[in-house]
């Protein structure tokens, strides 16, 4: 390996852009087609009836938050393995992957339990015995999906982790099209099967999970790439502390993630009892926003690599700069993006509905999107760089105190109670979310100067006359 040095040089800024852009496209079409499949499974389910959406649903507000775990623990590997990748040592990639494996199988453990206690669940929601037959049908079929998750999950981060995102996007695409007809075949019963209403749903997301993980296998084991890598030429017993390694930086990740799901969820609940036009709104902005967040998350992806590559190279230099022109990039995107929704929010509702009274309230909670896109977009871009560096444990609180003390506890003042101004609605729950991510954006950024700092420190330390700087491949 060549002598680096913590004076290591930044690569050319259009070059870099040009690898950032590589990484980024093909995430962000993958991540755009898991999106499309729960817009499929929301209208087909629709179209049986509304018992059949709302057992979709709620099943679907039960399996995402169990599924965080195995989630969490698949994207830990991918900084590690980008670290592998820039340091050269790719004869350790397969014994990580493998430990990543175990540690999402454990993990996978939860998930089961959560679907497992869904009777308790229903049963303390009281609700209709229809309902509540379909959505415990709707997760049992999707109980049968998990072991293809964990393998999916592992195997797609380590192609990230090498820098190889294209699999994603045409495993993403390939989920999407089997999606369309397994959820018409299983929901309609066609070819002689039964019509499971809203559950074939379930059934036919356990059969595209199964494809996906299946289709990313052959490819890991066929493709030359990753022939030399050997991920299944040998088998590596349970190595304890790869595992616990794993899951100090998993579960943080998953706990974050949580946290933001639950600020939204939290929030529906906040303002669903100001009525059904207040709720109809705040669901069409948020759809937009979402919509929108998807190329800051997938740049927020790609720098996580580049960060990780860059660090194992010994070039933190370099590292740092892929963070500046992702924060740039997705910046100038979010400034566009928000401007469209400011001057454009009107049009963007009459998308969704010709109810004037929504359509004016969700104009306006777009305006608010417009601030809101600009703080989510530099927190997340910030939190990827951070995953970079293997630094998952203080993001995690960052997080916590960001969205939970701050943004819903702030949401929930402005929007419900006259303590602060009069009560403001679903705008004052926007405000909150604005307050949230930007304290994360702050905290997030005063973190990574820090992390950024103290590792250049250290490598200079470890720095030694004809002596190449070793970085640590597991902490």
């Amino acid at each position: 390996m060549s002598r680096t040095t913590p004076a290591t040089r930044p690569d050319h800024w259009w070059l870099e852009t040009q690898k950032l852009i590589r990484l980024t496209g093909p995430i962000l079409i993958a991540q755009l087609t898991q999106m499309l499949m729960s817009v499929v499974d929301t209208v087909m389910a629709g179209r049986v009836s509304a018992t059949d959406l709302a057992a979709v649903s709620v099943g679907g507000s039960i399996w995402f938050p169990s599924t965080l775990l195995v989630f969490g623990l698949g994207l830990a590997l991918a900084p590690i393995i980008s670290h592998f990748d820039g340091a050269h040592k790719h004869h350790k990639v397969a014994n990580i992957v493998q430990q990543g494996f175990y540690a999402a199988a454990i993990g996978s453990l939860l998930c089961v339990a959560v679907i497992l206690c869904a009777p308790l669940i229903l049963n303390a929601m009281n609700v209709e015995p229809d309902f509540r037959s379909i959505t415990l049908d709707y997760l049992f079929y999707l109980l049968w999906a998990v072991p293809a998750l964990v393998l999916y999950m592992v195997l797609r981060n380590f192609c990230e982790g090498l820098s190889h995102t294209m699999p994603s996007l045409v495993i993403g695409v390939i989920g999407l099209l089997v999606n369309i007809p397994a959820n018409y075949i299983l929901i309609n019963g066609k070819f002689g099967l039964p019509a499971l209403g809203g559950a074939g749903c379930g059934l036919a997301t356990t059969i595209v999970i199964w494809v996906m993980a299946l289709s990313l296998l052959l490819y890991v084991l066929w493709t030359k790439r990753f022939k030399a890598i050997g991920v299944f030429a040998k088998w590596y017993k349970p190595d304890w502390d790869d595992i616990w390694y794993i899951v100090r930086l998993g579960f943080p990740i998953a706990t974050s993630m949580f946290f933001e799901v639950s600020l939204f969820a939290a929030a529906a609940l906040v303002i669903a009892p100001l009525g059904a036009t207040v709720v109809a709104s705040h669901q069409i902005a948020l759809n937009i926003s979402s919509l929108v967040y998807m190329v800051p998350l997938s740049l927020s992806m790609a720098v996580t690599l580049r960060v990780g590559f860059a660090l194992g190279a010994g070039n933190p230099a370099n590292a740092m700069q892929s963070h500046k022109l992702a924060t740039f990039y997705g910046m100038t995107f979010a400034a566009v993006n928000g401007l469209i929704m400011w001057l454009g929010g009107a049009w963007l509702a009459s998308l969704y509905t010709n109810d004037t009274v929504v359509i004016n309230a969700a104009a306006t909670l777009m305006g608010l999107a417009a601030i809101f896109t600009l703080s989510d977009t530099f927190q997340a871009i910030a939190m990827g760089t951070l995953r970079g560096y293997k630094d998952t444990k203080v993001v995690m609180l960052i997080t916590f105190v960001s969205y939970w003390p701050f943004g819903l506890t702030i949401g929930i003042l402005l929007s419900r109670t006259d303590w602060i101004v009069p009560a403001m609605g679903a705008p004052g729950m926007w405000i909150g979310f604005i307050t949230g991510l930007s304290v994360a954006a702050v905290l997030l950024t005063w973190r990574l100067r820090h992390v950024s700092r103290n590792y250049v420190t250290r490598q200079q330390r470890q720095a030694k006359p004809d002596v190449v700087a070793e970085p640590a491949a597991l902490d």
